[in-house]
């Protein structure tokens, strides 16, 4: 008799600090099982249901939504919204029968792992981060495996669960190699000139991209290029500004990059954010990198995460209160600079994790053979 196939759910999002993760996940399930069934839930409305099929992979929706901290009237649904998204989750792990069910972060992995433990179907979440989301704090007791992108987790989670994998990548998004002359063509650059990859991630970062907007006249005699991702919400202001300063030959903006590997391969130098999966990317990819950290960030752990790379040579930090004032500046200093560019991208080689996906997938086989 032919061996049913695995069946996995992945479930969260909510930004792209979770979503990528699940799609490296899934795509090294598949790598190393061809035939696996894999179906993601998601949060209606929220980036996942967008982001998801287009990787080519199916999702389900949850009405989900998180609970605000400040008052507020859509906290009054918060209650409904809960009983309603696990009713959902319950029905759609009776239908698909998945063997392991995975949490990535995101509200919508509450719902689906909650009903998933009281299903006895086994379970495993994945933290990005150095401090864990409330989702994932609040599964930790009850799940099977938990893993974990930084040591000394054990404040958070039970060490006999806990494993250090790191965080998982999509290689196509981060495999630069040979791409170089391709990546410039992709964004109408020259090769002579330094490239500045400017990415508050997929949503963009107001700070950074106001700094670069107040601050475009310091770029007409640099010799630097810029591929300036701004999200949604500041592409128009973004891309006027840009016309009306006369410098769209050298700054290609942009709302969203689908190609990750050529941004990447085509830059000399990152301006960033400082969460776990962009410097988990930039460790990778080994490229010179300027971190502005979320203030916001809970414990301030974008700070943290940035102080470890800046206290061994791997990066440079600007405060978030700080760039208006010395973001362009820095950019223009660290692309005259090739030496130093060269010294950065050696140490920040050495905080990546290549193997992450693959030590993930381990547990989650782990998992389906129990």
């Amino acid at each position: 008799m032919k061996p049913q196939p695995l069946k996995v759910i992945i479930s969260g999002g909510g930004t792209g600090g979770h979503i990528f993760p699940a799609l490296a996940i899934a795509d090294e399930l598949r790598q190393q099982r061809p035939g696996v069934q894999i179906l993601f839930v998601g949060a209606k409305g929220r980036m996942e249901m967008d982001r998801v099929p287009k990787a080519g992979y199916p999702i389900k929706g949850l009405w989900i939504s998180g609970f605000q901290r400040k008052m507020s009237w859509s906290n009054l649904l918060f209650p409904l919204k809960l009983v309603c998204s696990m009713a959902k989750a319950n029905t759609v792990l009776r239908q698909f029968k998945p063997d392991v069910v995975i949490g990535v972060g995101g509200y919508a992995s509450g719902p689906t792992l909650r009903m998933a433990i009281r299903r006895k179907i086994p379970t495993l979440i994945q933290e990005q981060n150095s401090y864990p989301g409330i989702t994932n704090r609040l599964l930790a007791k009850e799940v099977n495996k938990i893993c974990v992108a930084y040591e000394d987790m054990e404040k958070w989670f039970s060490k006999e669960k806990t494993v250090l994998t790191g965080n998982p990548l999509r290689i196509k998004a981060v495999e630069t190699v040979g791409k170089k002359e391709d990546a410039l063509k992709y964004f109408q650059l020259i090769g002579s000139s330094t490239v500045a990859f400017i990415t508050g991630g997929s949503q963009g970062a107001l700070a950074i991209n106001k700094a670069i907007k107040n601050n475009l006249q310091k770029i007409h005699h640099a010799d630097i290029q810029l591929i300036w991702q701004t999200g949604k919400l500041f592409f128009g202001e973004a891309r006027q500004a840009v016309l009306d300063a006369g410098l769209s030959d050298k700054i290609k903006v942009v709302d969203f990059v689908e190609r990750m590997d050529l941004a990447y391969a085509a830059s000399d130098l990152v301006v960033s954010r400082a969460g776990a999966m962009a410097i988990s990317e930039l460790s990778f990819v080994g490229k010179a990198v300027i971190l502005v950290p979320l203030p916001t960030a809970a414990e301030d752990h974008q700070t943290q995460n940035a102080l470890r790379l800046v206290n061994r040579g791997a990066a440079v930090m600007i405060r978030n209160s700080e760039a208006d004032k010395e973001l362009l500046p820095a950019i223009i200093d660290l692309a005259s600079n090739k030496k130093q560019r060269e010294e950065m991208s050696a140490g920040i080689q050495k905080f990546a994790l290549p193997d992450a996906g693959k030590n993930i997938v381990a547990q989650i086989l782990n998992l389906a053979q129990r």
